[in-house]
């Protein structure tokens, strides 16, 4: 069984920085994904980043390409989330994403979450 806990959230001013924390609990053994999303109040969820299994790739929504970059630490078991450069509307719930068919399937079904930490960048 796979668990998520992010960690990291807080209130930013615009222009600054942030980095989210996501605890992998489980060590998965495979090709799975894991990867970041985000939900604003009243928006749907969307893809923010996603990582393979070995982090020989990464993949960005266009809305955080150059400003956002996901990573993993094996040793801690953790994904990160660094956001630099943010942005009003990058306002939202963050939740880190995990699935066993691979970057591809995220958010697609099958996903395991974890329960989400809140960014809120003031302008």
């Amino acid at each position: 069984q796979v668990q998520l806990v992010e960690s990291g959230g807080g209130l930013v001013q615009a222009g600054g920085s942030l980095r989210l924390s996501c605890v992998i609990s489980g060590r998965p053994f495979g090709t799975y994904g894991l990867g970041w999303f985000r939900q604003a109040p009243g928006k749907e969820r969307e893809f923010v980043a996603a990582i393979t299994y070995n982090s020989d790739s990464t993949t960005y929504a266009d809305s955080v390409k150059g400003r956002f970059t996901i990573s993993r630490d094996y040793a801690q078991d953790t994904l990160y989330l660094q956001m630099n450069s943010l942005k009003p509307e990058d306002t939202a719930a963050y939740y880190c994403a995990f699935n066993w068919g691979g970057v591809a399937t995220l958010g697609r079904g099958d996903d395991y979450w974890g329960r989400g930490t809140q960014v809120t960048v003031s302008s």
